[in-house]
């Protein structure tokens, strides 16, 4: 139902936990739209937490319902970073250092940013660092800092390259 023809993310954490260390994966999705695919792809597998921040309503509409496995973050359209940094606060780290993962997978999507024109959130390259700093400090705790990033969306090239260099500039400096 998205835009991908191959779920990235979905076939690396697959990958990782073939290896006999890697006994459970989170995915950290942060996109205009629900990581739906990604979703139904780990439905029923223990080993999978997906967390997914996205714009609700939007395309493709569906979600919400947290169940074993996924913690949805929606977020309303006009949402700011601070709505976005308290719902990853309250909500998504705390499940996801909770779950304590093997291994972290970003989801990373740019399409939220104020200028990008598809959707309607309103964060800026700093609420990305943020969270790339948030999610990297429980990763540190529970994951040996064992860290990967896909990069999923972004339709205004200037706001993505500027989302994107804040994540990687986190990601390399710890």
């Amino acid at each position: 139902m998205g835009f991908c023809l191959l779920n990235n993310v979905a076939i690396a954490a697959a990958q990782a936990l073939a290896q006999t260390s890697i006994g459970k994966v989170a995915i950290v999705d942060f996109d205009i739209h629900h990581g739906n695919g990604t979703e139904q792809i780990f439905l029923g597998d223990k080993r999978v937490l997906l967390i997914s921040s996205f714009q609700h309503p939007l395309y493709p509409h569906c979600g919400t319902d947290p169940h074993a496995g996924f913690m949805p973050i929606p977020l309303g359209s006009g949402s700011s970073g601070k709505e976005f940094r308290a719902a990853w606060q309250d909500k998504g780290l705390p499940v996801l250092a909770g779950f304590c993962p093997d291994f972290v997978f970003f989801s990373a999507g740019f399409d939220g940013h104020r200028d990008d024109p598809l959707a309607g959130l309103n964060l800026v390259e700093d609420d990305y660092a943020w969270l790339t700093r948030e999610v990297c400090r429980v990763a540190d705790q529970t994951s040996q800092g064992r860290v990967v990033s896909m990069l999923e969306g972004g339709y205004d090239l200037a706001a993505s390259g500027r989302s994107a260099a804040a994540h990687i500039k986190v990601l390399m400096n710890g």
